[in-house]
């Protein structure tokens, strides 16, 4: 089985974001990035497709541009991915779902795949428009919110179960399928010193990104919150005091309250 991990990096969640000089963006200067907990999973999902079916082969690709996108396959490749693709773009195209999705579906043509995960959404826009897209740009079936994966190789399908409000769904489709799974739900592994040294050294295949058309749509503004303001602790010495001065504070100074 040939199975695909889309990966993309995100920065990471403590980081405090800047805006560049024209506020259409943000500064990635002096950011960290790192997989996504999503991610985590797609690639988590991919090696354990391996480990049951050991003649298969997990091929890690990322779009978007240096040295983020490198760092994340390099991750992947830690973690236990065979191969790994950089389609070099711009941070424009990376971040915009369908056009990444382009790039990426651009770069795999050719390639025989059977399966190609993602996660369902990315750890900063949070769009979960990536796999969607990408299932119509390669022409395949695309399912989504998927909580647990398996391939019948008695039947050649893969029988997965879907989160949905009141539970879960079982279903079952044919290869080629694109995947995008929900978090952390098969506790992602982490990787070991000795692969993380060796993926420093491995050799990460790059393709320019294809010609991707215009966007649709440009960011008029990037900014953060006003700070908060007004915030002060309630001083007290048991349980009882601390409700007594917060009902006092919603009746008196913020006038909530009766």
């Amino acid at each position: 089985m040939e199975i695909v991990v889309c990966v993309r990096p995100v920065p990471e969640p403590e980081t405090r974001l800047r805006a560049t000089a024209d506020g259409r963006a943000f500064d990635p200067e002096g950011v960290k990035f790192l997989l996504a907990g999503y991610d985590e999973s797609a690639v988590e999902q991919a090696l354990l497709l391996k480990e049951a079916h050991p003649a298969s082969a997990v091929h890690a690709i990322a779009c978007g541009p240096a040295p983020r996108s490198e760092e994340a396959l390099r991750a992947a490749l830690a973690l236990g991915a065979d191969r790994a693709t950089w389609v070099e773009s711009s941070a424009d195209v990376a971040g915009d779902p369908p056009r990444a999705a382009r790039a990426i579906a651009a770069a795999l043509a050719g390639t025989p795949f059977d399966l190609v995960l993602c996660g369902k959404q990315a750890g900063d826009d949070e769009s979960g428009l990536f796999a969607g897209a990408l299932g119509e740009a390669l022409g395949v079936p695309d399912v989504g919110y998927v909580v647990d994966l398996r391939w019948s190789a008695a039947d050649r399908r893969f029988v997965f179960q879907r989160a949905i409000e009141s539970g879960t769904e079982r279903w079952d489709a044919p290869a080629p399928l694109v995947v995008a799974l929900q978090q952390a739900w098969n506790d992602p592994r982490t990787a070991k010193l000795p692969n993380i040294l060796k993926s420093r050294r491995a050799t990460i295949a790059k393709v320019a990104a294809a010609a991707a058309p215009a966007a649709g749509w440009a960011a008029e503004r990037f900014e953060l919150p006003p700070p908060r303001t007004g915030a002060r602790p309630i001083e007290y010495k048991t349980p009882e005091e601390a409700a007594q001065q917060l009902v006092r504070i919603l009746r008196e100074e913020a006038k909530v309250l009766p």
